[in-house]
């Protein structure tokens, strides 16, 4: 049995019993690497302060008012990549952020193409889908949701 729903026979039957119980480690090592990347990606963000985000990114990609927009992205990258690496309110955070992608790969990635290198939404498409499924999936056996408040949304 390699996993939930799949047909898939294992080739190596005995790591059967490995594959099963490092799920949940793996599951997450993912939310907390991605909430890790949102903390790095917005520290850039708080170098260059509200004011050049809304006067680069947000007024050029056609938000308004982008002074709001980059105040909005500041906040939630920051806020809620800690919460994904504790896993605090996981399913909402998750959901925030892969709109927040969303929204970046529309105005901002889609008309640079595919390719991450020239700016493209391979990226934001990535880490947006990777949110969604934290987003379904939740908090996880190691979060603060599952250990500490017990309930998620």
């Amino acid at each position: 049995m390699m996993g939930q729903g799949s047909g898939a026979r294992l080739i190596f039957p005995g790591l059967a019993g490995f594959y099963a119980s490092m799920m949940p480690i793996t599951y997450t090592l993912v939310r907390i690497v991605v909430g890790i990347m949102f903390l790095v990606h917005v520290s850039a963000k708080f170098k260059a302060g509200p004011d050049a985000v809304a006067a680069g990114a947000m007024a050029h990609a056609g938000l308004q008012p982008a002074l709001m927009f980059a105040y909005a992205a500041i906040i939630l990258e920051a806020v809620g990549g800690a919460a994904l690496v504790i896993g605090l309110f996981t399913r909402f955070f998750a959901a925030a952020l892969a709109i927040e992608m969303a929204i970046a790969l529309i105005t901002v990635h889609l008309p640079k193409g595919y390719a991450a290198g020239a700016g493209g939404y391979e990226y934001v498409l990535l880490i947006g889908a990777v949110l969604f499924a934290i987003a379904i999936r939740g908090g996880g056996p190691y979060s603060v949701d599952e250990k500490l408040i017990g309930k998620e949304l």
